[in-house]
């Protein structure tokens, strides 16, 4: 069975004297008192027929509004806890986080109460300097940063 794969974005912007990325906070009640380690890329499922860049530009438009144009920067594939493979590009962006446009996901909730409600899949997106997002992200995602600022050092 392959594995499951997702694809996304780690927008960025240059500041003076820093570079910032943006995140996104994942929507529902489970992720709503977590804050440190929660945050992560916009990303989402590739689906098996689509192009992976072209997954990972719909996801972050369907989570977060934005439509970044490139140039795409490839950076080094991730591989989550779980298996998945999550494939992301680096885009330079000014992306505000007040024009945030999610899409809905049903769930029922509370657990079996038998009533299913709407949660955006993001309920908030922000821009960090790099030591501070290095603290927000997941885990397992945190390796984009490094990698983001490697390929910026090199270019």
């Amino acid at each position: 069975m392959p594995r499951k794969q997702s694809a996304g974005l780690l927008l960025f912007r240059r500041r003076e004297r820093s570079i910032e990325v943006l995140l996104v906070h994942p929507g529902g009640p489970y992720w709503a008192r977590k804050d440190d380690g929660a945050w992560s890329i916009p990303k989402g499922e590739v689906d098996e027929t689509e192009d992976v860049l072209a997954a990972a530009r719909r996801e972050v438009e369907e989570e977060t509004g934005a439509r970044p144009s490139g140039p795409f920067i490839s950076l080094s594939p991730v591989h989550q806890t779980g298996g998945k493979i999550v494939h992301v590009w680096a885009v330079e962006s000014d992306f505000d986080p007040s024009s945030l446009e999610s899409n809905l996901f049903e769930m029922e909730w509370p657990p079996k109460s038998g009533k299913v409600q709407s949660f955006p899949e993001v309920d908030r997106a922000s821009w960090f300097d790099l030591e501070t997002a290095a603290r927000k992200i997941l885990v397992s995602q945190a390796v984009v940063l490094q990698h983001l600022q490697e390929r910026l050092t090199d270019s």
